[in-house]
């Protein structure tokens, strides 16, 4: 048994200082609670280094009687959670500074980023579901922050579909273990393909029932919505980005480690999901306006793209690549998006950011930038991301699906140009939205958020055997 604690050092480090912080808050003056918020930012900038140096070293390693692995996806996924999480961070400061539960929020974020972490590298169905628990339950809580009324509905929506979801993976689990007499991945992996198949069938249905649900995919995306207009914006920032980090790559491994020769066609199931997903979520977008909720609804077609990479996870070489890269630009994009609107409290509807190019054109240009993205424009991550996803579905024998992602992505633009074309119309009185910016923090989360979403796209393009040359001639 290997346990090399040093190999878990991002998710100790967020784990110490939730428990550092939670009882440092105890003693802090309510004016110096702020050192709880930093503590947090130091803990991911830790792990995120700690994550670095794992990468340089290209030791790949299991811990915990196999049941934590710590590879290349477990460790792009940390890049990018612990990333998202830094700036989910910054654009939290001045929504919850001088709070009188502030070093709550600290503690419960961190606590659920410490879960998305688990969800990472779980090479075993205990420690899935366990990760499963400590992303979730924090997470209801934060909904909840505010204590208002739309915020504690969207909380026990979150918290009943949440409980509904977990119990059936937890039963999905022991109908794993009743089939294929183990619950680590490699010992599924040989056990499987001689158990029922229709108890297979279930087990894995079941399971993936409530990683769906942290995904946001249909059938499980019916908190989405309420929960993205109910929570606060960084809250909502939040819900609609690291869940999915998490949710992702524990689904690939699941069905790439455990079920690779498994009888039952899991792939044709994952592409008719991908199909589902991105289609309501592009069609429920299009006649919102609400911008919370049109974001929500975005980011549900988002996760259409991306459960493609899962229904070829063992079809094609591009599956993990496409994953990993698209789950990167997708969370810088997102949370640029979200930040703008954390920036501006008092636009909550399309007409509300009308003369924002005016009044505010830096945040105007990340909003443009970001929203062009998540349609997967040129030179954005998200373009590249879905040219890998395209690619990697036809490599792996889903041409259909990938014709439906492009007619869904053209789709798309038009309810993304509902929401830029407010920007640049000229009005003679300002609307509440344009009135005054929420704080130095949040715009910086924005343009910083913008400005990865451009350099991935730049950079990628490229390292990536698939890059913009690629598309010439």
């Amino acid at each position: 048994m290997n346990d090399n604690i040093a190999a878990l050092i991002p998710e100790l480090a967020l784990l110490g200082a939730a428990v550092i912080g939670l009882l440092a808050g105890s003693w802090l003056p309510r004016r110096r609670q702020w050192i709880v918020a930093v503590l947090a930012a130091a803990a991911c900038t830790a792990g995120l280094i700690a994550t670095s140096i794992t990468m340089a070293t290209g030791r790949e390693q299991t811990v915990f009687s196999n049941t934590f692995a710590v590879d290349t996806a477990t460790n792009a996924g940390r890049l990018t959670a612990l990333g998202a999480l830094l700036l989910v961070i910054t654009m939290s400061v001045e929504t919850v500074r001088g709070h009188t539960r502030e070093t709550e929020y600290w503690v419960l974020l961190l606590l659920t980023g410490a879960g998305t972490l688990a969800l990472l590298g779980a090479n075993d169905l205990l420690m899935l579901f366990a990760a499963y628990l400590l992303a979730s339950i924090p997470a209801y809580a934060l909904v909840a922050f505010a204590k208002d009324n739309s915020g504690t509905e969207a909380a026990l929506k979150y918290y009943l579909m949440g409980a509904l979801l977990g119990t059936t993976m937890l039963a999905g689990t022991a109908l794993f273990y009743g089939a294929g007499h183990a619950t680590l991945y490699r010992e599924l992996r040989t056990t499987l393909p001689e158990a029922s198949y229709g108890l297979v069938a279930v087990a894995l249905v079941a399971v993936l029932a409530g990683l769906l649900f942290k995904a946001g995919a249909v059938p499980a995306h019916f908190w989405v919505p309420d929960v993205t207009d109910g929570a606060p914006d960084p809250v909502a920032a939040y819900v609609t980005t690291l869940p999915k980090i998490g949710a992702m790559i524990a689904s690939y491994r699941l069905l790439h480690q455990a079920l690779p020769d498994s009888d039952v066609n899991w792939p044709l199931l994952l592409a008719v999901l991908a199909a589902l997903t991105m289609t309501l979520g592009n069609l429920a977008a299009f006649f919102q306006t609400s911008v919370k909720r049109l974001l929500a609804y975005s980011t549900i077609s988002q996760v259409g793209y991306l459960l493609i990479t899962l229904a070829v996870a063992t079809r094609t070489d591009l599956a993990q690549q496409s994953l990993l890269f698209y789950l990167a630009a997708y969370a810088a994009t997102n949370l640029g998006a979200f930040a703008v609107v954390t920036a501006l409290p008092a636009a909550r509807t399309l007409e509300d950011y009308r003369g924002l190019a005016r009044r505010h054109p830096g945040l105007a240009a990340v909003l443009v930038i970001c929203l062009l993205g998540l349609v997967g424009t040129p030179p954005t991550g998200i373009f590249l991301g879905k040219l890998e996803i395209f690619s990697a579905a036809i490599d792996g024998g889903y041409t259909w699906l990938a014709v439906l992602a492009v007619a869904n992505t053209v789709a798309s633009l038009f309810y993304y140009l509902r929401w830029l074309t407010p920007l640049f119309t000229p009005t003679r009185s300002a609307p509440l939205a344009t009135q005054a910016v929420l704080g130095h923090w949040t715009a910086a989360t924005a343009y910083t958020a913008g400005t990865l979403a451009l350099g991935l796209g730049i950079a990628g393009g490229a390292v990536l055997p698939l890059g913009y040359g690629d598309l010439l001639p």
